[in-house]
């Protein structure tokens, strides 16, 4: 088992960043692969970046790409999402998700645990 505890989320405006950060415990993290996913009412819950369990491989979605950085800190079981030149589009519920195996995915039945999610919102 993996517990997930988000934190980190606000409300900035476009062009601001924010650093979202996700707890986890239980299951050795260091060998896990993490994600971050995203979700807005209305729609299904969307892959953002994922990262394997030491550092050496990311994956982000086109929409992300070269504005969000995803990281982690074994060390400390601590998973980041550094989002910088934030749009509106980007106002979601963010969520950290864990793997049972080292490699990424980007599927979100791929995951095996959750966070409870922390709200972004990007003013216009």
């Amino acid at each position: 088992q993996v517990q997930l505890v988000e934190s980190g989320g606000g409300l900035v405006q476009a062009g601001g960043s924010l650093r979202l950060s996700c707890g986890a415990s239980g299951r050795t993290f260091s060998t896990i692969a993490m994600g971050w996913f995203r979700q807005t009412p209305g729609k299904e819950r969307e892959f953002v970046a994922t990262i394997s369990y030491i550092s050496s491989i990311t994956y982000y979605s086109d929409s992300v790409k070269g504005r969000f950085t995803i990281s982690r800190d074994n060390a400390k079981n601590t998973l980041y999402l550094q989002m910088n030149s934030l749009r509106p589009e980007d106002t979601a519920v963010y969520y950290c998700a864990a793997r049972n195996t080292h490699q990424i995915a980007t599927g979100r039945n791929e995951y095996d645990y959750w966070g409870q999610g922390t709200q972004v919102t990007v003013s216009s």
